[in-house]
């Protein structure tokens, strides 16, 4: 799974993700990508699960990006617990993601193949997303 080697503090509040995205919304890297339309926190296992999918699928084809990172610790008290006593333990990583982030890009495949890999990636991710497809790319091909 994806998370940060090193983090300065453990544990981080909460915090809500409010408006678009103002960084990471452009394709920089491929011609094609999955873009974010709503926000939401994306756990690392659904990360890296989209990931395989991805290259499976393009049978180490081209090549993907992954745009996001998770770089946000989500804590949870064990089972049967009692109030108080303190915020619970880290129990897993997750990237927040806005409307409009580009989450994975993929370069060196056909369109046709490019879309079913980001789709099934789409599949195991819990935000629903749009297949975008670089300005140039018609003129390029």
């Amino acid at each position: 799974m994806l998370q940060p080697k090193k983090t300065k503090f453990r544990k981080q509040h909460k915090m809500k993700a409010k408006g678009n995205a103002t960084r990471g919304h452009d394709l920089s890297f491929g011609s094609f990508g999955i873009k974010s339309m709503e926000t939401a926190w994306i756990p690392s296992k659904q990360i890296e699960a989209a990931r395989v999918a991805v290259t499976r699928f393009m049978k180490r084809e081209g090549q993907i990006w992954c745009r996001v990172f998770p770089d946000k610790p989500i804590t949870k008290k064990p089972a049967e617990v009692r109030m108080g006593k303190g915020k619970g333990a880290p129990e897993y990583w997750v990237a927040v993601v806005k409307p409009g982030t580009i989450i994975f890009e993929a370069e060196g495949v056909s369109e046709t193949t490019a879309k079913e890999a980001l789709r099934l990636a789409a599949q195991k991710l819990s935000v629903t997303t749009k297949f975008i497809v670089r300005r140039d790319y018609a003129s390029a091909s």
